[in-house]
């Protein structure tokens, strides 16, 4: 395992190992990794070696990246080859803190502490043009090296190293206090800090790193800052493509929350159990998660974002002209077993989140129950006599006077079983209740979240959550009550076909859903066609399934998210045991590509 230096992040999570973590049983792999036919080199003395002799090179990589460290023990490894180094922080040619801050300042909302909207601009735009035309190579050193988020931006013609950091693994060093937003100088509550990540820093480094995916020469995983991997420019996108043609699994990463449970904690042994809970799994939420390539048995891992930039088409299939770089559904867990219930909320109207957030597409959801007690229930729509006037005035006096409310005077409550779908459309009224684990199926949006009433409750750090009754009642439908919530936001589950070992179920979703959701229920092996479309798939009942297409083929275990790319035509699933495996698999609907 790769030492650790607690003051660089913050976290009970382990950091991603270098060496691949098989699992022949049926328990869920926190580690899951894909296999390409390339080398993955480790440490700081291999990559010296492989770019001392270049006269000119570019350091790039994303924000995030603990620079000071890398150089410094990049620069010790040349030094010790007798080269004479001279290093360019692309920092240098950063625009002022206040002049970055009056470019971005429309797009943070002031102090708002979750929303702010995407910024449409690039990376360049925090640089000084005239400071990057005056940054040129020394001629006189051996190698000159040009480093730095942004580093390409100096135009340098050299070889082109990558760097690339996990997306928690940026959170977890935010928290410490290890690495600053871009262009940051003042300490900024974490609040303001995820802001400007999510709705300024990533969008601008997402476009710069699509730019560069074509030249990269390098690709680095620096999430170990000691003890990095990297591989070949030309192995990676020839790894991406084979990614491109199998089933693949992201890498999941888990998150405490002040409703959280413990189904999550009991079921994954390997995740650390002195964590106070587990809220979330970010099993496939694009934006944030990450893909492992494994080669000579070396872990590198970069982020999603790349595959889309390498083949969006061969991603999405008939949605690509739709949604572009965008991976339009997410899988994630909500665990609330011997937790807490979630707060009362809803999810903005499509043109709102498109005028207010900048977001080009909504965050309408879905609660599949992988999982509950006898006495879970989900909080949907509202009561037949729902008064909008009276519940805005309990809400905003439970608020002000921090009491408690009769919340079920307003919104309905249904009896969760296993295997039930509840349909959550933008301004749907809703919650999970305790003892729930639910496999969140829903587009890919993930962080606006109007919270109307969280149950007079502080979040883990102790300060009150944020609440947005505002925003809520401006998104929020009150015709979605009576008796025609459980007609229309309760999944009907149809067969839609059956064949000899099994039957397909039809779990219909909302109008309003891009995505539909089927469910396979068999024995023994089953081919599904995407048809043009990418599947996102989870075992929801049973072992291990072994899913191929062509002459690929991996092991995905019972809770494990994994995606068919529309590139692939058809594949197998082949449950290993005797038992009746589900297997759950959504998909955007042609009607809405």
């Amino acid at each position: 395992m790769a030492k650790e230096i607690p003051s660089q992040r913050k976290t009970t999570q382990p950091l991603l190992p270098i060496k691949a973590v098989l699992k022949e049983d049926a328990s869920y792999n926190v580690f899951p990794s894909f296999s390409v036919n390339s080398e993955i080199f480790v440490r700081f003395d291999s990559l010296a070696d492989q770019i001392s002799g270049y006269k000119t090179i570019v350091i790039d990589g994303f924000g995030g990246v603990l620079w000071n460290n890398f150089r410094q023990q990049l620069n010790a490894t040349l030094l010790e080859k007798k080269k004479n180094v001279r290093w360019y922080n692309i920092d240098s040619c950063l625009k002022y803190s206040d002049e970055i801050n009056k470019i971005i300042g429309p797009n943070l909302n002031g102090d708002d502490p979750v929303f702010g909207k995407k910024y449409l601009g690039e990376l360049s735009d925090f640089f000084d043009s005239e400071k990057l035309q005056e940054l040129q190579p020394d001629a006189s050193a051996d190698i000159s090296i040009v480093y730095g988020t942004g580093a390409s931006l100096a135009n340098w013609q050299g070889f082109l190293v990558y760097v690339d950091v996990p997306k928690n693994e940026i959170q977890y060093r935010m928290r410490a206090g290890a690495t600053r937003n871009i262009g940051c100088t003042t300490s900024l509550p974490y609040s303001q800090i995820y802001k400007r990540l999510y709705f300024i820093e990533w969008p601008v480094l997402n476009l710069h790193k699509e730019r560069l995916l074509p030249k990269i020469d390098l690709i680095v995983d620096e999430q170990r800052i000691d003890e990095i991997t990297w591989m070949q420019g030309d192995d990676f996108r020839a790894g991406m493509d084979l990614m491109l043609e199998s089933p693949i699994r992201a890498r999941p990463w888990f998150e405490a929350g002040v409703w959280g449970g413990d189904w999550m904690k009991n079921h994954i042994e390997d995740l650390n159990q002195d964590e106070v809970n587990y809220a979330w799994s970010f099993e496939l939420i694009t934006p944030e998660n990450g893909i492992v390539l494994e080669g000579n048995n070396n872990l590198l891992e970069v982020s999603f974002d790349f595959l889309m930039f390498r083949d969006n088409k061969k991603v999405l299939g008939k949605a690509a002209d739709r949604f572009g770089n965008d991976f339009p559904i997410r899988f994630d867990y909500l665990d609330t077993f011997d937790g807490g219930n979630l707060s009362v909320q809803c999810h903005p109207r499509p043109d709102y989140i498109k005028e207010n957030f900048g977001e080009s597409f909504t965050q309408d959801e879905t609660y599949y129950i992988l999982d509950c007690e006898d006495d879970a229930e989900v909080y949907l729509g509202f009561q037949n006599d729902i008064d909008p006037e009276e519940f805005k005035n309990a809400l905003i006096e439970s608020q002000e006077k921090a009491e408690e409310i009769d919340i079920l005077k307003y919104v309905q409550k249904f009896k969760a079983s296993k295997h039930d779908l509840f349909l959550i459309p933008n301004g749907t009224i809703h919650a999970s209740g305790k003892n729930n684990m639910v496999l969140e199926i829903s587009s890919t949006p993930y962080i606006f979240t109007f919270k109307m009433y969280d149950w007079v409750r502080p979040g883990l750090d102790g300060k009150p959550r944020p609440i947005n009754i505002d925003h809520g009642f401006k998104n929020v439908y009150f015709d979605r009550k009576g008796e025609r919530v459980a007609d229309e936001f309760i999944s009907k589950q149809n067969v839609a076909k059956e064949f000899s070992n099994g039957r397909k179920m039809s779990l219909s979703t909302h109008e309003e859903h891009f995505y539909a959701v089927d469910r396979y229920e068999f024995t023994g092996e089953i081919e599904i066609e995407t048809l043009g479309q990418c599947h996102i798939c989870m075992l929801v009942e049973g072992d291990i399934a072994e899913v191929s297409s062509g002459k690929t083929s991996q092991n995905f275990k019972y809770g494990e998210t994994f995606v068919i790319p529309a590139n692939v035509p058809k594949y197998k699933i082949n449950h290993k045991s005797d038992k009746k495996a589900f297997v759950v698999v959504s998909y955007v609907k042609d009607s809405w590509c």
